[in-house]
């Protein structure tokens, strides 16, 4: 039980005591003592959850459970030069949407974090001003999320959705970056056959 609650807790039991129970105190320090004890029982019903939009701190180390996707560990520019595929988010901690969707960007980047570099930028930490630089994350961002975009090699945005976007259909953009075996003939991350030989996803 922490302090504050011990203290609430004494402080009730306490004004019963000093009325002693005894004339028309005693209803009204009954009436404290169960007021108090509610209000402190309720505020647990005021923690964050997963389905709520309340803030309770970092969204993928408390319900992805992966903390080291935030913060990235390049600038949008740094990822751009290593031409590599990009998945950009776009999130704020406080969103139901945003918790729920953070499971599915780090299932994805367990497949594909060693060959793409994943992003996630929270909003209110973007400039408030819209960015015009292109290697700028604010320059993409469309005012909603969760947004996810996903560009290819080249820089090319070959995905852009607003809202929660299945692990499914990010998987098969990926997949088509990467030349990968379609879902349905592969469940492993294998790239298509080439001269017979078939090589393996790697940086």
């Amino acid at each position: 039980m922490s302090f504050l609650r011990r203290q609430l807790l004494q402080g009730s039991v306490s004004a019963i005591r000093l009325q002693g129970w005894r004339g028309p105190g005693r209803l009204l320090s009954l009436l404290l003592a169960v007021l108090s004890c509610w209000i402190v029982m309720g505020t647990s019903s005021a923690m964050a959850g997963l389905h709520d939009d309340r803030f309770d701190g970092d969204i993928f180390a408390l319900y992805a459970g992966n903390g080291s996707l935030v913060p990235p560990r390049v600038t949008l520019a740094e990822a751009f030069q290593r031409k590599r595929p990009i998945l950009l988010v776009f999130y704020i901690d406080d969103s139901r949407d945003c918790k729920e969707y953070s499971l599915v960007i780090s299932q994805l980047q367990q497949f594909y974090g060693k060959a793409a570099e994943f992003m996630p930028f929270r909003v209110d930490a973007l400039p408030s001003k819209g960015s015009n630089d292109p290697t700028e994350p604010g320059y993409y961002y469309r005012g909603l999320v969760p947004q996810t975009i996903l560009f290819d090699t080249s820089g090319k945005i070959v995905l852009n959705e607003i809202g929660q976007v299945p692990f499914e259909q990010i998987d098969d953009v990926f997949r088509e970056v990467f030349d990968l075996l379609p879902r349905s003939e592969s469940v492993e991350l294998k790239r298509r056959s080439v001269n017979e030989l078939t090589t393996e996803l790697v940086n």
